[in-house]
């Protein structure tokens, strides 16, 4: 993606609202041009639909790799599914291989997201929402569960950096979430504001840790969390304090940040607001979901072009992706993995 491209593109990822776009859709994406779009069940028939609806979107923003997102961690968050594509274990099925040989949890962790690229790469798709980085507390609501790799951040880490390089070798750039840590909430984002009471040194050894060790990574995506020991009032999305003394330069995370979903019911304030209050706090890019038009005209009316740091970032998250994949069997590669997993999620 060049500067001149990359200044063309508004801060925002937007989705739509079927399986094709809708004449509305396509004058709307050209006029606002966002920077991506992020796929759903209800945009997914079979393969060929997709690859159309993939296609069609990069032409309403005259971008060939225009980033296209979708969530394929495995277990309960899936939007591939059968009968067209494989399903594959939650995060937790992964960790709980550790027990039995940490080195080969590690390999059938980035196994499974190597897979998971060459499903994602045929159909035009070029970014994944994995790896989820979250440490789950015993305590904390079930929205994170088995989705979480392992109970400590060293495992977290080490799975989740698996996880990222398999992705990256396939041709999917992932996306580490949700930063700076959603395991201690002890509710649901999407329905209501979580507010974390713990210390900040409980949060720097615990929560933090796997974001720091994959601070590398070329995309994050921010947690609807409140941190009171960071900012009492604003979840992390729309905190200048947790953007700039956690996310930047605590855990130094510099690639491009984007806001979790801006529909879900943490967050408060109209759409324009929200929008307008993610960007301000320091996020690059603000994440819409759900295809609502009217939501995401008034979210567009909150988002400018990318600034100057954004494109900065966003040419370098472009400069990730390979432009030939790692070599890959793709018979063996299923063999290996069933055969880890006896089966189970063949």
């Amino acid at each position: 993606m060049s500067l001149l491209m990359g200044a063309a593109s508004s801060a925002a990822i937007l989705g739509c609202s079927g399986t094709t776009l809708t004449a509305e859709e396509v004058a709307f994406f050209k006029d606002v041009k966002p920077w991506g779009f992020i796929l759903f069940k209800r945009n997914i028939a079979d393969p060929n639909q997709v690859r159309a609806l993939t296609a069609a979107l990069r032409e309403t923003v005259g971008r060939a790799d225009a980033p296209i997102l979708i969530d394929q961690e495995g277990g309960r968050v899936a939007r591939l599914q059968p009968p067209h594509w494989r399903t594959y274990p939650p995060g937790r099925a992964y960790g709980a291989l550790v027990a039995n040989d940490p080195l080969t949890a590690r390999e059938i962790t980035r196994l499974g997201a190597r897979l998971i690229a060459h499903d994602l790469t045929s159909l035009g798709i070029n970014v994944d929402c994995v790896p989820v980085l979250d440490v789950p507390d015993p305590k904390g609501h079930e929205i994170i569960g088995d989705r979480a790799y392992c109970d400590t951040p060293e495992q977290v880490a080490t799975l989740g950096r698996a996880a990222a390089e398999g992705l990256l070798a396939g041709g999917v750039l992932p996306i580490i979430k949700h930063i700076p840590g959603h395991g201690r909430a002890l509710s649901d984002s999407h329905l209501e504001l979580p507010v974390v009471k713990a210390k900040l040194t409980e949060l720097d050894a615990r929560d933090f840790a796997p974001f720091r060790v994959l601070s590398d990574m070329p995309m994050a995506m921010t947690a609807h969390v409140v941190y009171t020991a960071i900012d009492s009032k604003n979840p992390a999305t729309t905190s200048k304090k947790a953007i700039k003394k956690v996310i930047r330069e605590s855990i130094g995370f510099d690639g491009l940040l984007m806001s979790d979903d801006l529909s879900m019911k943490a967050l408060s304030g109209d759409f324009k607001q929200r929008a307008k209050d993610s960007l301000s706090a320091g996020c690059d890019v603000v994440l819409h979901c759900n295809g609502d038009m009217a939501e995401m005209k008034a979210v567009m009316s909150g988002v400018g072009k990318m600034g100057k740091e954004a494109r900065r970032r966003a040419q370098a998250v472009m400069g990730r992706l390979v432009k030939v994949p790692e070599p890959f069997d793709v018979a063996e590669a299923r063999a290996r993995f069933d055969a880890a997993f006896d089966g189970k999620f063949a």
